[in-house]
């Protein structure tokens, strides 16, 4: 017979494309991407607080939520954050994909906000428009503490009216919500001109520095020739040195930009909202002008600790990106894991999920098959519900009942299956009473409005989770640790 030979199997595109950009093969564990980070169940309650205090702020305040997509064309970043700053220079996730197209991973989201209002037709719903997102962004910068490689932003905008109080209403709005959060901030204002005035404020400054050029860092130096205002918030000792007796943007304001200024400090003035000038806030992105403003901790010596968001006003930057008209615009962005450090090194009190109304036990091989369909008729019905099906032991399963705070349990076993019955146990009292499995719904009501609605406020603080139960708010900690499983409970139920 002929000698056959085995046809290698064609490869698919993705195999392809490894062997043409040479990836190597990795043998082992793989790991997170360095500047990435996982956010695991125990840490979810933070984030599900914080977004739900973010998202009930701006619904108050009657901002509709917007949400753009995490990849859009570089361009659109070249073009509204500025070609000559460092997140387009250096820290952008930008490249060609398989169509030819050059896109880019959002590096912040004020962009994609401004691009959507402009090709979406927003200008003809009535003025302002009221949007706020939170969601993602990535930079290829150095991770540090509260900033990763892929971090998050909660942030606001206001599009279509220049008016002052509406850059004092976005401060405003988010200093609250720090409070809120349980964290006091320092905030910090300053006015960086626009088009009319800035281009001879540049020109002094410019001046100034090429005295000290010598001085300069080596990002610095980069920047004298090609984005000067950034030379105020250079964090290098030296620089922020020679930044002290920098020109001043605020001295050198055109007459309607020192009016704006002015009306925005009136505006927090009769909020009753402290505040700090600060010329050397002028922010990183090249769309901004007049109002800038930061949030940060308090620091030492009278100084601002780390920052945990800001924001200004970016009137031109819809007018380079396609609108019909001038379409002035304000908006801040606020670091969600900055805001998340920030609370655990301060031990503040978290409000923890509600209570479930029911935990569902069950004991043998026929209970465990109609857990299932018990389960979703109790979700049906409205119980908020938790249940571990793969514990066989009674023990371990009450246990969980308990850690989960459960107002009641249901509990079936073999007994119950071939009686169709179920056991309903009262968590509180201990208290348990046999009743018909077709009567458990409207038992369970009838049982949990006799109780009345749980409207205890379950508050827990980062030293209290990590296993210290003395811990009160506002203890200062070593840090946050997570809550270890109960493995001894786990190795009963099995």
């Amino acid at each position: 017979m002929p000698k056959t030979t085995k046809k290698a199997a064609p490869k698919t595109a993705v195999a392809e494309q490894v062997v043409k950009l040479k990836i190597p093969k990795t043998k082992g564990q793989l790991q997170l991407v360095r500047g990435m980070r996982d956010i695991l169940p125990n840490e979810q309650p933070y984030w599900q607080f914080v977004v739900r205090k973010c998202e009930h702020m701006a619904e108050v305040y009657g901002y509709d939520r917007i949400d753009t997509p995490i990849v859009e064309h570089t361009s659109l970043f070249v073009r509204a954050v500025g070609e000559a700053t460092d997140i387009v220079e250096k820290e952008m996730y930008a490249f060609q994909d398989k169509s030819g197209e050059y896109i880019a991973l959002r590096p912040e989201l004020t962009a994609g906000i401004a691009r959507a209002y402009v090709e979406h037709g927003m200008v003809n719903q009535p003025q302002p428009v009221k949007l706020f997102s939170w969601g993602p962004f990535f930079r290829h910068d150095r991770p540090q503490a509260g900033r990763y490689r892929q971090a998050h932003h909660f942030g606001a905008e206001i599009i279509g009216s220049a008016e002052p109080i509406l850059d004092a209403e976005l401060i405003s709005i988010a200093y609250h919500l720090y409070q809120e959060l349980g964290l006091d901030v320092v905030v910090q204002v300053n006015s960086i001109g626009d088009a009319a005035c800035r281009p001879a404020y540049r020109g002094q400054l410019m001046e100034y520095y090429k005295k000290h050029k010598r001085e300069l860092c080596e990002d610095c130096k980069r920047r004298l020739a090609k984005n000067p205002l950034r030379l105020l918030d250079c964090k290098v000792d030296h620089c922020k040195e020679l930044a002290q007796n920098a020109p001043q943007t605020i001295d050198h304001l055109c007459e309607e930009c020192k009016t704006h200024f002015t009306q925005v400090l009136e505006y927090l003035d009769s909020a009753e909202i402290v505040y700090q000038l600060n010329p050397r806030i002028v922010r990183g992105l090249d769309y901004y002008t007049r109002t800038a403003f930061e949030f940060a901790l308090p620091g030492e010596n009278g100084e601002p600790g780390m920052a945990l968001g800001g924001g200004g006003r970016y009137d031109g930057l819809l007018a380079s990106l396609g609108a019909r008209e001038a379409t002035p615009a304000v908006g801040f962005g606020l670091g969600i894991e900055r805001i998340i450090l920030a609370m655990k090194e301060r031990n503040v009190p978290m409000l923890l999920p509600p209570r479930p109304d029911v935990f569902f036990a069950q004991i043998g091989a026929s209970a465990r098959k109609r857990s299932l369909k018990i389960l979703e008729d109790l979700r049906k019905a409205g119980f908020r519900v938790r249940a571990n099906l793969t514990r066989e032991a009674l023990g371990p399963q009450l246990g969980l009942a308990d850690r989960y705070g459960a107002r009641f349990a249901l509990i079936l076993g073999q007994k119950e299956i071939i009686d169709e019955t179920i056991l309903l146990r009262e968590m509180l009292t201990g208290s348990q009473e046999v009743i018909d499995i077709e009567k458990m719904i409207p038992e369970l009501k009838k049982r949990l409005d006799k109780l009345g609605p749980d409207t205890e406020q379950r508050m827990v603080t980062p030293m209290q989770e990590a296993g210290d139960p003395n811990a009160q708010p506002g203890e200062d900690g070593e840090g946050f640790k997570p809550p270890v499983e109960d493995v001894a409970d786990e190795k009963k139920g099995k």
